[in-house]
């Protein structure tokens, strides 16, 4: 046998063995404080998605926190635990567990938390591309250009193929508000499952939610998405959800495209009439 064959042969094996060992991405927040510590920020998932960034932040009821609204991107707002009061131009809105903001065109708003409590949210940044900027001049105006603030629960349901009939999912951001980013929610008792499905035209990212404890299944990797964990769905990847009985599958999906026309994935979603 040929020195060259030899090592065709090894490098099979070693792409093989390459594509059996994919890994889910993950990172667990940390909801939990140091003693006297009195705000807290870490970037999550660090360069996983071009353009993307996400920090973990949380903050006591001894802390105003000022965010300025960079120009050049889009900034999304997810409020998962604590209560406080975001103070956007001249209104003020009550924060509680799962509420969303998208500044929009303001330049400043501030985030306090209640007093004896600790508010804990996700800062999504997107950069926009020159695409972006054009595609957001044809946007509704009131997308782009009011604050959008909304409870998770008062947002749109919608229902999809590979969804049981008892999985309650709705669209948390819709497409329109930010160039190729959309946001929803998925919630079922156990025993239930999201069937397996694959979007090569989006990066996606998974947030564990308020006693969510499901499993991900991804080719053929598997890991468990407790409450308040955050992973990276590989791209291209045929990829699942299951929830065992007596738990709870509630997550949020992020989904962001590589361009617009993948948007059109989210036809795929069927608004609920009543």
């Amino acid at each position: 046998m040929s020195t060259k064959y030899i090592y065709l042969i090894l490098t099979a094996i070693l792409l093989l063995n390459t594509a059996c060992t994919m890994e889910i991405p993950i990172e667990h927040l940390n909801m939990n404080l140091k003693p006297n510590t009195l705000e807290y920020s870490k970037a999550v998932l660090e360069n996983e998605i071009p353009g993307i960034t996400v920090d973990h932040i949380a903050i006591t009821g001894d802390v105003i926190r000022d965010e300025s609204i960079e120009k050049g991107y889009k900034f999304i707002y997810l409020f998962m635990k604590g209560q406080g009061t975001v103070v956007v131009d001249t209104l003020n809105y009550s924060i509680v567990p799962e509420t969303i903001l998208l500044p929009n065109m303001l330049e400043m708003i501030s985030i306090s938390a209640n007093k004896n409590d600790t508010l804990h949210f996700l800062k999504i940044a997107t950069n926009l591309t020159e695409q972006d900027l054009l595609d957001l001049k044809e946007f509704p105006k009131e997308n782009t250009q009011k604050p959008y603030f909304a409870k998770f629960n008062d947002c749109e349901p919608y229902t999809e193929p590979i969804k049981s009939p008892n999985t309650i999912s709705r669209t948390v951001l819709p497409n329109k508000y930010i160039p190729r980013i959309a946001l929803g929610t998925v919630e079922a008792p156990g025993p239930d499952k999201v069937g397996a499905h694959e979007h090569g035209m989006l990066e996606q990212l998974f947030l564990g939610l308020t006693d969510n404890e499901i499993t991900v299944f991804a080719d053929d990797a598997q890991i468990k998405l407790p409450a308040y964990s955050i992973l990276h769905i590989p791209l291209g990847s045929s990829h699942s959800v299951e929830v065992e009985k007596e738990k709870k599958m509630y997550y949020m999906w992020m989904d962001f495209f590589r361009d617009k026309e993948g948007e059109e994935w989210l036809k795929t979603h069927n608004k609920i009439t009543e």
